[in-house]
């Protein structure tokens, strides 16, 4: 499965393109960031940020998209920039017809490396693990694009359980033991 990550921001909107086997094996395709000057009009920005979506949509071609979830922050301006991009995302997605979800931050860094509330460089260090990347992927948004497409990719993949589970990493093995223990309840 080819899966889009994407961490929604006006000024920076990192995208991340992985494909997922069903043994949860990942495979970087591409990594980048989407970026719009603070100076510009919000609608100009915008427009930048789908124009580059655009662009990532038309050559990788994936099967789904998987958004970071808008939680809220202090800042007001920061939270809604980083909504109105997730807008522009979800709809991109909508008009490719392709299925859409969102994750939240602590869900995706539970995913990749076994505790919602990693920080920042432990997410980079095991994203650039599981793609056996030589160098931490750059920028941080870029870095959580890969994780949120990878989430996606391993709560969607092979079911816990499946014959896969032992080719798992460590977080791949919490995070397969957290959804069965969730799904019990």
């Amino acid at each position: 499965m080819r899966i889009l990550g994407i961490d929604p921001g006006l000024t920076r909107c990192g995208v991340g393109v992985v494909d997922v086997r069903a043994d949860r094996s990942a495979t970087l395709v591409h990594v980048g960031v989407v970026r719009s000057g603070a100076d510009l009009p919000v609608a100009e920005r915008l427009a930048l940020i789908a124009r580059g979506l655009r662009e990532v949509f038309a050559t990788h071609r994936p099967d789904v998209v998987a958004v970071e979830r808008v939680f809220a922050q202090q800042n007001r301006s920061t939270v809604m920039g980083t909504a109105q991009a997730s807008g522009i995302a979800l709809l991109l997605a909508a008009e490719h017809g392709l299925p859409a979800a969102t994750h939240t931050p602590s869900e995706v860094k539970a995913a990749i490396t076994g505790y919602g509330s990693a920080d920042k460089l432990q997410v980079q260090t095991m994203v650039a693990r599981v793609l056996r990347l030589n160098a931490l992927p750059q920028p941080a948004d870029a870095a959580d694009a890969l994780a949120i497409a990878l989430c996606h990719g391993w709560r969607r993949g092979a079911p816990s359980g499946s014959a896969a589970t032992g080719a798992l990493t460590p977080a791949q093995r919490a995070w397969a033991d957290a959804e069965k223990r969730a799904t019990r309840r």
